[in-house]
């Protein structure tokens, strides 16, 4: 095997102590630029690779921030990474992830993972962990922070929104478009789809027209065909339905192809609302309405609290609540 490379050697090659070496690659703000530009030089030509395992043995800490989400194909999540990526560019922080599969079990399993490397940080999707996941975090000798969601009661720090709260402005908009038979999509079933529902139940019943015949629910995964799905489903059992807000982007691409195939028209004989408003709904035709949640801004706002926490400085209030809004397009222009 090659000989690795050590701290002293890259020192001698860039001309500075070994000290300034390690400040350069830990926090290269604190070091001068031209001083800077002949360290990153000597590492490049002596392939160079910092030992993460050394510095942990001698800092106590590992330069990782951990995060947990459900799942790595959903742009809802990879939007969080975005921003967690986008403010830890250009600090000593590495980011690993883990994925959960929305399995409180896997959730479990991995905060162990993560604590036994010890973390600088960790960050986990969601408000619902299990006694024993918060317990966990709860214990962990870190910064930690949910997003995605906002509660009552952070372990530590919080930046989100109200599901239930954005899903009820999301009903007001379509009751306010003149629909009197609104109804319910939803997948998975949730807990974060749970709240949806019970947003859109609320506000529903204010109104006077919620009708439990017309929400349409499963437990299978979200996707465009069950989207489709659920919605010929409902019409098949109450076609007076004019418009459904639906748990996702998903189901309501797919309560659009299946509302083009039944021959009902958008946005006249049938509303369509999503949530999560990705990129999609305004490429769509009709382009759909969503509720806009930022989800960038959430993984940026994670990684600034932690950040400031492990920098000696005050990261603001421990909850953080970035709403969300409905984004009015044409699939909910009112019936006709």
């Amino acid at each position: 095997m090659a000989k690795r490379v050590t701290l002293a050697e890259v020192a001698a090659q860039a001309g500075v102590s070994p000290i300034t070496v390690s400040r350069a690659l830990r926090r290269p703000d604190t070091v001068q630029p031209d001083t800077r530009a002949r360290i990153d030089a000597a590492v490049s030509a002596l392939g160079y690779v910092p030992d993460p395992a050394a510095r942990a043995l001698a800092t106590g800490r590992a330069d990782v921030i951990g995060v947990l989400i459900p799942s790595a194909t959903n742009a809802v999540f990879t939007d969080v990474l975005s921003g967690l990526y986008e403010e830890l560019s250009e600090t000593r922080f590495d980011v690993q992830y883990g994925i959960t599969r929305y399995e409180p079990a896997t959730e479990e399993k991995l905060l162990g993972v993560f604590l036994r490397q010890r973390p600088a940080g960790l960050i986990v999707a969601g408000i619902d962990q299990t006694p024993a996941a918060r317990r966990l975090l709860e214990r962990a000798d870190c910064p930690v922070v949910q997003v995605m969601e906002i509660g009552p009661d952070p372990v530590d720090m919080m930046v989100g929104f109200s599901h239930h709260d954005a899903a009820a402005a999301a009903t007001r908009h379509l009751i306010a478009q003149s629909y009197r038979c609104p109804g319910f999509l939803g997948a998975r079933m949730d807990p974060r789809t749970q709240r949806r529902f019970a947003g859109f139940r609320a506000e529903a019943e204010a109104a006077s027209c919620f009708e439990p015949e017309r929400c349409e629910t499963t437990e299978t995964p979200s996707s465009v065909g069950v989207g489709a799905a659920l919605l010929r489903a409902l019409l098949a059992r109450r076609p007076e339905t004019d418009a459904v807000f639906c748990n996702n982007d998903d189901l309501a691409m797919g309560a659009l192809f299946e509302a083009m195939r039944l021959g009902r028209t958008v946005p006249d004989q049938l509303g369509i609302c999503g949530f999560n408003d990705l990129e999609m709904m305004h490429a769509a035709e009709p382009a759909l309405t969503s509720v806009r949640t930022n989800r960038f801004e959430m993984g940026v706002e994670a990684a600034r609290m932690i950040r400031a926490r492990l920098e000696g400085r005050d990261p603001g209030p421990a909850l953080v609540d970035l709403g969300a809004r409905v984004q009015a397009r044409r699939s909910t222009g009112g019936p006709c």
